[in-house]
């Protein structure tokens, strides 16, 4: 296979819906289908500044890919999926950054091999759910069925975590917990807590708006108007001030997509790493100077109360070493 060169190819309506191969393939005409693929396989494409192992992958209209002149470092794996609280109705589980917490409705359908590609948290769950099973029947010298039926009992979503995003979440096992859980989440009683670091100095207080799909650049944001859109609010309280940054505690009343990102950016502090939500409500730029190794944004708490037996129930996760190595870092900036 001759060198390929870098290029970069911004997504037209015609183009959207293809694959990553066949946008790839449409550019360089000269390479084979297999060609293609390995250039895939040996980490020369992105998507959105993404990594992109999946050849099948489909792309969007307004999407940038990128086809690099050398091969991206081996991505960082994510730390090894820890289960806090596991019973018959519900699981708590420690969502690694970078990781998805579900698969789309459309890739559902995919191979065990594509899967393997970019597993997400309710995949590694369902595994970690289906080896204790195992173990457990196998101690007791139970029928192959009863495992079998046990081991396939699917996961019911409760609520989400962005895939930078890390930390605690919950996850049904049944449908009277989906239920429960659901009305706690509806009513606001879940305790759902965040840390974030963000540049400036912000002082505690309580945001709201209402946030819609398109603000008006294609992006989430709050509706110029009140009450349109889907009420949000934030509490946020310091923790600690740093040399030119903030480390914040984030409480949600509500839980919206992508809610403390887009409150925290309309405020005039983005989130440090944040590539999405770097707008202030006047449409400023904010640069990021940061160096954030991902986007510095942890559910560190996480309350509930069961859905059956109705105990108060409370965890809380320590910052992942990235995070945590980072916020050492602006420390540091202050001793020197």
């Amino acid at each position: 296979m001759s060198r390929t060169e870098a290029l970069q190819i911004l997504i037209s309506p015609a183009l959207a819906g293809q694959t990553l191969a066949a946008v790839l393939r449409a550019q360089l005409s000269n390479q084979s289908w297999s060609a293609i693929r390995k250039l895939i396989a040996a980490r020369r494409a992105k998507i959105e500044g993404e990594l992109v192992l999946d050849p099948a992958r489909r792309v969007k209209e307004g999407q940038t890919v990128e086809l690099l002149d050398r091969s991206a470092p081996v991505p960082r794996q994510p730390e090894q999926v820890v289960l806090r609280y596991v019973d018959v109705h519900v699981v708590v589980a420690e969502k690694p950054s970078g990781m998805n917490t579900v698969r789309h409705p459309a890739e559902r359908a995919w191979t065990a091999r594509r899967r393997a590609l970019s597993p997400t948290l309710e995949d590694v769950v369902t595994r970690l759910l289906a080896e204790r099973v195992g173990r457990s029947l196998r101690e007791r010298r139970t029928r192959l069925a009863e495992r079998a039926s046990h081991s396939a009992r699917r996961l019911r979503i409760v609520h989400r975590l962005d895939k930078e995003t890390s930390g605690l979440l919950v996850f049904a096992r049944t449908a009277e917990a989906e239920r429960s859980l659901g009305r706690q989440f509806r009513a606001h009683t879940v305790i759902r807590r965040y840390l974030a670091v963000v540049p400036g100095a912000v002082s505690a207080q309580r945001i709201e708006s209402f946030l819609v799909r398109d603000r008006g650049d294609g992006r989430r944001g709050s509706a110029p108007a009140p009450a349109v859109g889907k009420h949000a609010v934030t509490h946020i309280d310091v923790v600690e001030r740093l040399p030119g940054y903030t480390l914040l505690s984030c409480r949600l009343e509500t839980g919206r997509t992508h809610q403390i990102r887009i409150h925290l950016a309309e405020l005039g502090h983005p989130v440090c790493g944040d590539k999405v939500y770097r707008h202030g409500r006047d449409g400023t730029m904010l640069e990021d100077k940061s160096k954030a190794p991902r986007l510095a944004l942890h559910a560190v708490e996480l309350g509930f109360v069961h859905p059956v037996t109705e105990e108060e129930l409370h965890w809380e996760m320590p910052l992942p070493p990235d995070l945590a190595a980072f916020l050492e870092g602006l420390r540091g900036s202050a001793r020197k």
